[in-house]
């Protein structure tokens, strides 16, 4: 699936590196914002001043605020939108692109209400079949630096797959391949609430050994949940996996964390949430995987914990003590080669 021409929708930080990175590889790339004055700063200064101020953008990467004009004849759209308007920007894009486009989703987020996940959304408002969703442990300001960055792509179709590789190799950006697109999807939409309950350990301050001890009980969190909805257990060990989640975890450049740890000085969710210059997907992440965790009978004591103290003014040490008195079960719940029995012990 040869590309040429590439569109990355949103100008953020993520969807900014994106487009960065697609245009040292030669490929023309528009990059769609919403805001004009944005636009036109960064075709001016080739510069994302909101976002990333400082980080020279390649002269290839076009910004527009004309969506018509962003994906006219393009080969590949990379989607980088905040989860709560998603929709409503692939409803705005659907008349507008042909069906042999490659598409593929930057977001980790679910859609409120009816718990879709993005790629999910592509699928239903466009009914094309090449489809992808790219997730890792990626903070865009180590990317805009170079520093030596992991992601994974993920789609059922393997030319999709190579196609995403080829338009994103470099010497420092490496995309990995995986066929479990719900696992990986899922991974990089789950760490944001774990994310938020590290950063209210460090504000607490709780140590190295509750931090390990956090992280690799999400990690069995979100690996049993996911194998719940049909997702391969063991993608949770990968880069969308363990590796997003140690780096939101433990990184003050992640939104999530910043959210937990002002949560855990004190302040209020909404101020807290007024004062993001981005969005942090994990606080309506924790809504929907709560609501769905009820509805299937899947235990997950971090996520309980956490949506009790954002929303029903529990104290921050009810975290720790949901875990702590969880009941015994087993350290690692899915391995190679054993049966997989998400029921015990849980």
């Amino acid at each position: 699936m040869p590309v040429k021409n590439v569109a990355v929708l949103g100008g953020g930080s993520f969807g900014t590196v994106i487009a960065n990175i697609i245009a040292h590889n030669s490929h023309k790339t528009l990059l769609w914002m919403r805001d004009r004055e944005q636009v036109d700063l960064l075709n001016k200064l080739h510069e994302n001043t909101t976002y990333l101020p400082g980080y020279k953008i390649h002269e290839d990467v076009v910004a527009t605020d004309d969506l018509a004009a962003a994906v006219k004849d393009v080969d590949l759209i990379f989607v980088a939108v905040p989860s709560s308007s998603f929709r409503e920007v692939v409803k705005q894009m659907t008349p507008l692109i042909h069906k042999e486009v490659i598409l593929v989703s930057l977001t980790k987020g679910i859609e409120a209400q009816s718990f879709a996940l993005m790629s999910q959304i592509l699928a239903e408002e466009t009914d094309n079949k090449h489809i992808a969703v790219l997730s890792g442990p990626n903070l865009a300001k180590e990317i805009a630096v170079s520093s030596p960055t992991g992601a994974v792509v993920a789609s059922i179709d393997p030319d999709v797959v190579s196609a995403v590789q080829s338009v994103l190799h470099s010497d420092s950006f490496r995309v990995y391949a995986n066929s479990d697109m719900l696992g990986v999807e899922l991974g990089g939409s789950l760490k944001n609430i774990y994310a938020i309950i590290a950063g209210l350990a460090e504000a607490m301050g709780m140590g190295h050994n509750t931090n390990a001890m956090l992280v690799t009980r999400s990690l069995t969190e979100m690996a049993r949940f996911g194998a719940e909805l049909g997702a391969d257990p063991m993608t949770f060990l990968g880069l969308s996996g363990v590796g997003d989640l140690i780096v939101t975890c433990s990184s003050p450049l992640s939104r999530n964390f910043r959210v937990g740890k002002a949560l855990g000085e004190g302040k209020d969710i909404d101020m807290v949430i007024s004062e993001m210059d981005q969005v942090a997907e994990g606080v309506n992440t924790l809504k929907q995987v709560k609501a769905k965790a009820d509805a299937l009978g899947v235990k997950m004591p971090l996520v309980n914990g956490l949506y009790e103290i954002m929303y029903n003014n529990q104290t921050v040490d009810h975290i720790i003590s949901s875990l702590m008195l969880e009941e015994h079960g087993l350290d690692v719940e899915f391995a190679a080669g054993r049966p997989q029995d998400t029921h015990i012990s849980k």
